[in-house]
């Protein structure tokens, strides 16, 4: 069944059958967000926290040409002091926080470019998946001059390292699908747009078919390790799991060789 759609015409929600799909829809300027858009990211982060019967959500960008191209620079028009440029700092990693600790499983479907803060959506993105068009990159260095928040700067390192952080950041290049893949930029590489969405869709209802709490605690756990936390602080995600009517219902199904029904609780 169709759920109720909470969608603006810069953006789009939907969710049918447990999966979310959200689609950044301004083609005609790359997808690049607006500062509403961001808001409406960050509000349907909460609306899925708050919404057990969501198991996945799907971020993709409408056409061929990009997933997104980043904040809209016309944005920054209106930036007068050090303030704006701190607030707008805030703004972004709050919301960019808010994917990145959305309780369920995020696949971003990648087509044509992926730059800037819509490299930084992607990055706080489970699984990325894109087609051999694909390129990202942040190039800042030679476009805006601005640098990256320290925590988009902690996920990059975190996904290849500081040395091709620096690289990328440095050389303000876009890195082609092949490159992307091998980096860790990209999880899977598809030929085509029209396969990309419906190995998005695969991919969304494989992880959907899972044990929701582990994939939740499993979100968490690596968040936690990102931030150098010490295993102790861990102890409460060992607990949720094991303490769960989900954690006896998989031993019996794995003990009786049948398939679990998964609750969440």
């Amino acid at each position: 069944m169709n759920a109720p759609v909470t969608s603006t015409e810069d953006l789009i929600y939907s969710v049918e059958d447990g999966i979310a799909r959200l689609t950044f829809n301004r083609p005609q300027a790359r997808n690049a967000l607006t500062f509403a858009m961001y808001e409406q990211m960050a509000a349907i982060c909460e609306t899925i926290n708050n919404d057990r019967s969501i198991k996945a959500m799907i971020l993709t960008g409408a056409g061929d040409k990009a997933f997104a191209s980043g904040t809209d620079i016309s944005q920054f028009r209106a930036f007068k002091t050090a303030q704006d440029a701190l607030d707008y700092e805030a703004r972004i990693d709050r919301v960019l926080g808010a994917l990145e600790a959305c309780r369920v499983p995020t696949i971003a479907a990648i087509a044509g470019a992926c730059t800037g803060g819509g490299a930084g959506i992607a990055a706080c993105c489970d699984i990325r998946i894109g087609t051999e068009a694909t390129r990202m990159g942040f190039p800042i260095a030679r476009t805006l001059g601005n640098c990256l928040s320290m925590s988009n700067i902690s996920r990059l390192v975190s996904l290849v390292g500081p040395a091709r952080t620096k690289d990328l950041i440095f050389k303000a290049r876009l890195v082609e699908a092949p490159e992307a893949l091998a980096l860790g930029l990209l999880n899977e590489v598809v030929p085509d747009v029209a396969t990309l969405q419906r190995r998005a869709d695969e991919t969304a209802r494989l992880v959907a078919s899972h044990a929701p709490i582990t994939l939740e605690l499993t979100k968490e756990a690596v968040r936690r390790i990102r931030r150098t936390l010490s295993r102790d602080e861990g102890e409460d995600l060992i607990l949720r799991a094991y303490m769960s009517e989900d954690f006896r219902e998989g031993m019996d199904a794995f003990l009786n060789k049948r398939s679990p029904n998964w609750k969440g609780k």
